[in-house]
């Protein structure tokens, strides 16, 4: 069993890299990414949206072709609009979190939960969506007979990307650099050539588009014809996608963080907006139509190059395949903004508390793993059609898109007398509202029939998951608050030791012969406690020795710079110090043992293997939250640590002892407890000082 576990991690450590050490003073620096790197990690799915956005917007013109300079003019600003919007999002919320975070702090938390939502079911459709079109780009010059492959190909695409973000998000970024300069120096010829080429002709153009503006008046009539337009610029509505994906990856940001996001939405809003413009006026300057088998922006390249003799097919065919490959990295965006979300999500309840939990590679690897998988099963339940997947697409982006800028123009307006600038801070949050509510309520309406309504029936599904886990994990702290109560008799008790002490007591000493008490912790509260006295209730005076061990989890909420870890390992110290001190005010050798982890189970695990070798008279313990009845939300939500480091240490041959801890007070009659007479249970008076919602951040026992 060890030979297959140490085969298994080998191999894992050969696909994703070695674990990373936390006491590493170079390690932030070496995992975040500077302005151009975030540019590249993050601003991949907005630029990616130039392959087929202003595709969209522009077949929804049908004949009126000339029309399109006025979406392409409505879909910069809109760019820029939506960019600066979340760069004053970044400001007021450093920290990251995006629109989840706006809406929780600023609307409410269920709107906040509701944004989250839609922003997760969004980020899986960019993965899905970009892997099934570069695929299809990749497909459509190879001979027929590959067809069948297609989806097999695709699947290993996002295979491939989440091994590689499980490596670390860096390594992944810097892999994708190459293939992203590429892009955006093909397309940055192919957006400048036709302006160039036609300057002289600018006259033309615009006299046909005054004309044509004049038909569509008399034949559309004003409003039919702006309606048009509308129509049109909300098609295109997939090009503003990823512009959030800033604000919710800000831990990764090189600090200082804020001025790095804001140069990270710089690059990306103005290399975005030159592209989906870029690209439409040249469909316009060439009269680009619709061809069967080929995007516009096929037949553009190759009408561009008409006369470039033998150099024009090569450039068309490394711009085509620039375009394939990247988008399968724009992916990438859904990989670095999903985990992220879910983590933000996981730590105020609505998902499982797995999801905030850090890899050894310090990625958010639970995260990783069910956004790849949620992507895989979108390629093969719609069998990766970019077609219908589009239909799917960026209604979801645009709910949280509304409710940001909802929540910052609330914020503004509460804020008035303390900001001197809030006028023009609540102009940009407010015309950015206004464009995001027409665009959502233009693509609810034009995409409800054609499938969009799968998209709210998904996101309103996974709302009704995330409020059942909430409202559980509430019921069940309220149910656990009795075990707090010993919290505050401990330490009324500890208090009159150290009043009645005449600090002459003899310091207790490890009792080699004694038996050993190892007990797993989640810090000083009732149900460590608990496990203690029990442990006296089921071995009775043999056991003169106690050790405690607890993990300071390092998860995504504590892993924002060296002061968190510090204040983090501080805590972890100052809990085992007090049940250190406690112990031994009983008259018992006590010992606590602090670490730092990401992965509790390997961590607690490799401890106690030393523990045992150290002591092996020892038996180690855990507390087990025991439900009235045990259903899959209960194994899923709670003690999923405890039983996991169970198995590892029976493994080595180390004795583990589970102790149950019952979520009802019924069998608690009331007195004082201590280890000498540890057979006498309690009635709790009061909620303890430590709240039970910082237990999963503290340690194993609950978890």
């Amino acid at each position: 069993m060890g030979t297959l576990s140490d085969l298994a991690r080998r191999a894992r450590t050969l696909v994703i890299g070695g674990a990373r050490s936390v006491e590493d003073p170079e390690l932030f620096k070496k995992i975040s990414l500077v302005a151009l790197l975030a540019w590249v990690g993050l601003g991949s799915d907005g630029l990616s949206s130039a392959c087929y956005g202003p595709e969209e917007a522009f077949l929804a013109l049908g004949a009126r072709v000339p029309l399109g300079i006025f979406v392409a003019a409505a879909t910069a600003i809109t760019i820029f609009v939506i960019a600066a919007s979340y760069s004053q999002i970044v400001e007021v919320f450093p920290s990251g979190g995006g629109g989840y975070l706006v809406a929780s702090k600023l609307l409410s938390p269920g709107l906040g939960m509701a944004s989250g939502c839609a922003l997760l079911v969004d980020y899986v459709l960019t993965i899905a969506l970009s892997i099934a079109s570069g695929t299809d780009a990749l497909f459509s010059s190879l001979p027929e007979r590959w067809q069948p492959y297609k989806l097999v190909v695709a699947s290993a695409g996002v295979f491939l990307l989440l091994v590689m973000n499980l490596r670390g998000v860096r390594e992944s970024v810097m892999t994708l650099t190459p293939i992203f300069l590429l892009f955006v120096l093909t397309h940055i010829v192919a957006v400048v050539f036709p302006i160039v080429v036609h300057a002289p002709e600018m006259g033309t153009h615009a006299a046909r588009t005054s004309n044509e503006v004049s038909l569509g008046a008399s034949g559309l009539g004003t409003l039919g014809m702006v309606f048009l337009i509308l129509r049109a610029y909300s098609m295109g509505a997939g090009t503003y996608t990823g512009i959030e994906a800033v604000s919710n990856a800000m831990p990764i940001l090189r600090e200082p963080r804020v001025l790095t996001a804001k140069r990270t939405m710089r690059y990306m809003a103005v290399s975005l907006a030159f592209m989906a413009a870029g690209l439409m006026i040249g469909y316009i300057l060439y009269d680009v139509r619709s061809e069967a088998g080929r995007t516009l922006n096929a037949t553009l390249f190759n009408r561009i190059t008409e006369g470039w003799g033998p150099l024009g097919p090569v450039f068309v065919t490394i711009t085509l395949l620039s375009e394939t490959v990247f988008l399968f990295a724009a992916a990438q965006t859904g990989f670095l903004g999903a985990p992220r979300v879910l983590s933000y999500m996981s730590m105020d309840r609505w998902f499982p508390q797995q999801f905030s939990l850090l890899s050894e590679r310090f990625v958010i690897k639970n995260g990783l793993a069910l956004t790849g998988i949620a992507a895989l099963l979108t390629l093969v339940l719609t069998r990766g059609s970019v077609k219908f997947m589009v239909v799917l697409y960026s209604i979801n982006v645009f709910i949280t898109f509304t409710l940001s800028q909802l929540g910052m123009v609330r914020h503004w307006a509460r804020g008035r007398a303390q900001n001197p600038a809030w006028r023009k801070k609540i102009a940009v949050n407010g015309v950015g509202l206004i464009l995001t509510v027409f665009i959502l309520v233009s693509m609810i309406v034009l995409k409800f029939r054609e499938g969009g309504w799968i998209t709210i029936f998904i996101t309103g599904t996974l709302m009704l998951i995330a409020g059942a886990i909430r409202r559980f994990y509430g019921r069940t702290q309220k149910q656990l608050k009795h075990l707090d109560g010993l919290v505050q008799v401990v330490d009324v008790t500890r208090t009159e030791n150290h009043r009645g002490s005449t600090g002459r007591r003899r310091r207790p000493r490890y009792n080699a012969r004694a038996r050993t008490a190892v007990i797993l912790v989640s810090g000083f509260n009732g149900m460590g406690l608990h496990t203690l006295f029990n442990v006296v209730r089921l071995f009775g005076k043999g056991v003169k020795n106690f050790f405690f061990i607890q993990a300071g989890i390092i998860d995504a909420e504590t892993f924002k710079g060296k002061d968190e870890l510090e204040k983090l390992e501080a805590h972890v110290t100052a809990s085992l110090d007090k049940y250190v001190d406690y112990v031994r005010n009983q008259g018992f050798y006590a010992r606590g043992y602090p670490l730092l982890a990401t992965d509790v189970v390997d961590e607690v695990s490799s401890l106690a293997q030393e523990v045992f070798l150290e002591h092996p008279n020892s038996i180690f313990f855990g507390g087990r939250i025991v439900f009235k009845e045990e259903t899959m939300l209960t194994r899923m939500l709670y003690n999923y640590v405890t039983f996991a480091v169970q198995r590892r240490l029976h493994q080595y041959g180390i004795p583990f002892v589970i102790v149950p801890v019952p979520v009802s007070a019924d069998l608690m009659p009331g007195a004082k407890p201590t280890l000498a007479r540890a057979e006498t249970t309690y009635r709790p008076t009061a909620p303890a000082a430590e709240p039970q919602e910082e237990r999963s951040r503290q340690g194993p026992a609950t978890g």
